[in-house]
């Protein structure tokens, strides 16, 4: 049994998650000591490296407890419906992807447009762009 100061260690997951997990239901203590001190037994300590492994791949804590509950009842799920899981997150990070750089292609604009210097930002190139929405127009070279 590891408490839940060992657990932190191990998974280097702070105790503060640790319990907002717990209050997510994404992982409970076996027990408590008299203390009232968390004691989790070992399947814990796979079931947190399971959510981090998630979590590094982009899964939210929700979609991580649909994706632990198939886990744990693997009799009644398939395959497929882990796999569907997967492909609406990675149609997520596309759409993503498509919007950052659609952000990155508008900052490059401004920020090209921009001489940058230490005069006053009465007439920013950006700023006049952010403030009226018009395109930027490429000014001379201050």
């Amino acid at each position: 049994m590891y408490k839940i100061g060992e657990l932190s260690r191990l998974t280097g997951v702070s105790n503060d998650t640790l319990r907002y997990y717990e209050k997510m239901e994404l992982i409970l203590p076996a027990d408590r000591t008299a203390a009232g001190y968390r004691l989790y037994e070992p399947a814990a300590l796979e079931r947190l490296r399971f959510i981090q492994r998630a979590k590094m791949v982009g899964f939210t804590l929700d979609g991580i407890k649909e994706l632990l509950s198939l886990r744990l009842d693997k009799a009644h799920h398939s395959c497929g419906e882990v796999k569907q899981m997967t492909e609406n997150k990675l149609q997520e990070i596309e759409q993503k992807l498509t919007e950052l750089k659609r952000i990155r292609g508008a900052l490059r604009v401004m920020n090209d447009a921009c001489c940058g210097g230490d005069e006053s930002a009465e007439h920013c190139t950006i700023l006049q762009a952010l403030e009226t929405g018009e395109p930027v127009k490429m000014e001379a070279p201050c």
